[in-house]
């Protein structure tokens, strides 16, 4: 089988297994018996051409006038056949849609595979697109052309035998003097017609694949740019870098007009074929009919009807010329999105650095040794033992990987080896360095990622006055995101969070880094009232003041050393 058809296949068990996957392919099949009726129409649509031609090859007013009255009654039925059968495609489009995302999320986000993939070596790039985008892409384009793929199956064979039935006469000819005579010429001539004419369309429209692939990475990297530098706006501002943001936009958007205008050249190239094809396929047949009308074999009604099934034939026939680029999206975005779920099969099943939890009150390292994602060492550290109630800070210069053993503690750095041990039935804390405010109100930001309603008013009012952002209260109630925050406030937020969540250990990377020190005291002593029986491990350039005793853990170069 194909590698395309077996990762296609992958993604169709996730659409049909998904939530609402089963109903949706109820649904689909309904749709599939109204494009079957719909091909009953046009056989019925076929045998009306011969009859109307025939009536006024006859000069027959009045069958002429009610063959016009059964062409509005076909065309009525076919409209909705047609209409009812869009509206079930977009029912099972969405459907599916939400199947094969919610998939994709529950392995992105599962496991921590998303921080996992974002460290891995050769990560995918832009999960966002392939999520928001290409699950989209996959479920309209397959069931849009999977449709019309069995749906013109059922309908060439359908037309074939009609056409066959009526190309009872063969086509005679002298070729250099040799007696020539083709029996059924017509059912012979429609696949052949055919068949060169998608040989041209693939050989001419192959690049296509690989242009759309480009196109949709480098859609996604200028989107992703302007998402980053509205995000960063304040610091572009300070250090007036709107000059640079430009540069580097514009390289971004001529990439994006460089591969556009390969995939512009590369449409009129294969334009130049197939524009001339659409426009002549609905007049080739009755061209081809005519030596059988001037033989005498038809008369004009039976031209009109056997040019008819001539022209369904062949446009059933070229629906892979018709669909040649939505069918190259559509293999486009198979191929990203089953590379993206690969990737991130591998991210999680990724072993190194082991964490665990155990049934007693201590935190512990053994034979931790770190990594770059690309394998270079980074650091060792000796065995460590944290009891409950007991403080660390780990001190050490920049560049140690303070940080990323903070994130090998919380299971997020795959890369190295040794075993982290965490305290079973404990409510573990771990504040990164970076702090991340959601798009949402205050309330909303400081109870994440619990559920606001959990807590009362007072308790966040509370948090917010231990933690010395008493002039923020208004927001509590506003429903609006709060504005204006400095990085002093994100990170004294960041603390009121971790009040309200009352964890048992709390490890946190460079908490008060944009605070002076005695503002960071203040703040480490309130910290330490409201969580009394709260164990702190911090990660900080100066020693926490506040906490009360702490044992320093000194962070040395290539290997790290625990000293009491």
């Amino acid at each position: 089988m194909p590698p395309i058809l077996r990762q296609m296949g992958r993604l169709l068990r996730l659409c049909v297994t998904g939530p609402g996957g089963w109903a949706g392919l109820a649904l689909l099949l309904v749709v599939l018996g109204l494009n079957l009726g719909g091909v009953y129409v046009s056989l019925l649509m076929i045998d009306w051409t011969a009859q109307f031609f025939g009536a006024l090859e006859k000069r027959d007013a009045g069958a002429a006038v009610g063959q016009i009255g059964v062409f509005g009654l076909l065309i009525a039925i076919g409209a909705v056949i047609h209409l009812s059968a869009v509206y079930l495609r977009k029912s099972v489009q969405i459907r599916w849609r939400r199947a094969l995302t919610s998939a994709a999320l529950d392995r992105w986000l599962g496991n921590r595979t998303h921080v996992r993939l974002r460290h891995a070596a050769a990560a995918p790039d832009n999960p966002d697109q392939r999520i928001a985008e290409d699950c989209r892409l996959f479920v309209d384009k397959f069931t849009e052309e999977g449709l019309e793929l069995v749906s013109n199956l059922v309908g060439l064979v359908s037309y074939v035998a009609l056409l066959w039935s009526l190309s009872s006469f063969p086509l005679a000819f002298t070729l250099f003097g040799v007696a020539v005579e083709i029996p059924r010429y017509m059912v012979w001539v429609a696949p052949l017609y055919v068949l060169v004419a998608c040989g041209l369309t693939h050989w001419l429209g192959r690049p296509l694949l690989r242009l759309n692939m480009q196109q949709q990475s480098r859609e996604a990297d200028f989107r992703f740019a302007l998402a980053r530098l509205r995000e960063s706006s304040d610091a572009v501002a300070l250090m007036e870098g709107e000059a640079a943001e430009r540069r580097l936009l514009d390289a971004r958007f001529g990439a994006i007009m460089g591969n556009w205008r390969a995939l512009m050249n590369r449409d009129l190239i294969l334009g130049c074929f197939t524009r001339p094809y659409h426009t002549t396929v609905l007049r080739i047949p009755l061209f081809l009919a005519l030596p059988a009308y001037l033989a005498g074999h038809v008369a004009l009604g039976g031209l009109m009807k056997l040019a008819s099934a001539f022209q369904n034939v062949v446009t059933t026939l070229s629906w892979f010329i018709f669909s040649y680029r939505d069918l190259a999206e559509l293999a486009a975005a198979i191929r990203r999105l089953d590379g993206f779920l690969d990737a991130l099969g591998r991210a999680a099943e990724r072993e190194g650095v082991r964490t665990g939890r155990s049934g007693l009150d201590h935190l512990s390292i053994r034979g931790l040794a770190l990594a770059t994602p690309e394998g270079r060492p980074l650091n060792i550290l000796s065995d460590m033992r944290l009891e409950r109630g007991e403080n660390a800070w780990l001190a050490g210069a920049s560049g140690l990987g303070k940080s990323t053993l903070i994130k090998a503690m919380a299971g997020l750095w795959p890369h190295g080896e040794g075993r982290v041990t965490l305290p079973a039935g404990r409510r573990i804390a771990f504040l990164p360095q970076a702090v991340y405010l959601p798009l949402a109100d205050l309330r909303t930001i400081l109870a994440y990622p619990q559920d606001p309603g959990a807590l009362p008013r007072q308790a966040y009012a509370e948090a917010l006055e231990l933690v010395g952002l008493e002039h923020r209260l208004p927001g509590l109630d506003d429903g609006e995101p709060p504005l204006g925050l400095s990085g002093g406030e994100q990170q004294r937020l960041a603390l009121a969070r971790l009040i309200l969540s009352r964890p048992d250990w709390a490890v946190l990377d460079e908490p008060t880094s944009a605070l002076d020190a005695a503002a960071e005291a203040q703040l480490f002593s309130a910290l330490r009232g409201a969580l009394p029986q709260t164990s702190f491990v911090v990660v900080a350039h100066r020693e926490p003041a506040g906490l009360g005793p702490l044992r320093r853990i000194e962070l040395e170069p290539h290997r790290l050393e625990a000293a009491s």
